[in-house]
């Protein structure tokens, strides 16, 4: 099979039967990508989930494109953003159209209700794996959590955070030093 086309359907299957957003993907694509199809290694997919979080837009379509560029170049980049994205417009858009009409049903109203728990899962398994592979463990697990409690409960701004963060870092590797 001609590998856009793979590409393109791999990422087209991902991004139809993926609820809960780019973060929801990652354990999907991972299986996809690094462990069927072998087109990168699980250290290259840890290190562009790293750089897709930190670009602007959306994480799907951007783990989507570093991965189709590092497989085809710019072609490759388009084909696994379309294929990645495509399939959530296409929704978004029969929704729109419909969504007056089926949200007044209890049965569906009643089933996006039970959706949120599942995403909720779907989030959280990928974050606590890509913790312990990057090496978050009980000795410095205070940071995030404290960073996530100061956001949430203290209203502090995140930029002040990941400030904060950048020069604890640089501090802590030259005391270790």
């Amino acid at each position: 099979m001609n590998i856009y086309l793979q590409a393109f359907t791999t990422f087209f299957k991902i991004g139809a039967f993926t609820l809960g957003g780019g973060y929801a993907m990652i354990p999907i694509i991972e299986a996809e990508v690094v462990q069927k199809r072998k087109w990168i290694d699980e250290k290259l997919f840890t290190d562009l989930i790293a750089v897709a979080q930190t670009c602007p837009g959306v994480f799907a379509a951007n783990i989507s494109i570093f991965i189709g560029y590092k497989l085809r170049k710019t072609k490759g980049a388009i084909v696994t953003c379309l294929g990645a994205c495509l399939p959530s417009f296409l929704i978004i858009l029969l929704i729109a159209m419909f969504f007056h009409q089926f949200m007044d049903i209890p049965w569906i109203a009643a089933m996006f209700r039970g959706i949120r728990p599942a995403v909720v899962a779907l989030i959280a398994v990928p974050t606590f794996n890509m913790a312990s592979r990057t090496g978050i463990n009980w000795k410095n697990a205070w940071i995030p959590i404290i960073s996530a409690l100061l956001i949430w409960l203290c209203g502090v701004n995140p930029i002040w955070i990941i400030i904060v963060a950048g020069i604890g870092g640089y501090l802590w590797g030259r005391i270790e030093k």
